[in-house]
């Protein structure tokens, strides 16, 4: 490319960048949606998501978002609503903080040792399989019998 081609390509997308962060801060935060919202909380009684559960627990959770949406609150602002109305209980992921974090770092730390293991595994468990695959041909070679039957068939496929 030549260095006008690459100069141009620059500064376009030095306006497309300027222009993208104009228009996000000038547009509208998305409206909350309810089956969004279902499936990022609980109902508090079943212990499932609001979006699977069937209850009168159920359908109060869900005409309380309703008229938190009609309202114009964000996503946000009807989660911390329904934590204050129902507890941390209702919300379907664990806090990033304190406790909750071991959510997400115990299964990241398992499948972290599992690769780790498999690394330092394989390789040794190739070597053996390689090792014991050469001493089983050798250790029971073929009768002659079996070799001259061998040999037949052999010719008689080529």
């Amino acid at each position: 490319m030549s260095p006008r081609a690459l100069a141009a390509l620059g500064a376009l997308t030095l306006l497309a960048a300027g222009g993208a962060g104009e228009v996000s801060a000038a547009a509208p935060a998305a409206r909350a949606s309810l089956p969004a919202i279902e499936r990022q909380v609980m109902c508090v009684t079943c212990k499932i998501p609001l979006n699977l559960a069937q209850s009168p627990q159920a359908d109060r959770e869900r005409a309380l978002i309703g008229r938190l949406i009609a309202q114009g609150r964000s996503e946000a602002q009807i989660k911390r609503a329904l934590v204050a109305q129902y507890g941390r209980a209702v919300l379907a992921l664990p806090s990033a903080s304190g406790f909750g974090v071991l959510a997400y770092a115990v299964p990241l730390a398992v499948v972290a040792g599992l690769a780790a293991a498999l690394v330092v595994l394989l390789p040794r468990w190739r070597a053996r399989r390689s090792r014991d695959g050469d001493d089983a041909a050798t250790a029971h070679p073929l009768s002659e019998d079996d070799a001259a039957r061998l040999e037949a068939d052999m010719a008689r496929f080529k």
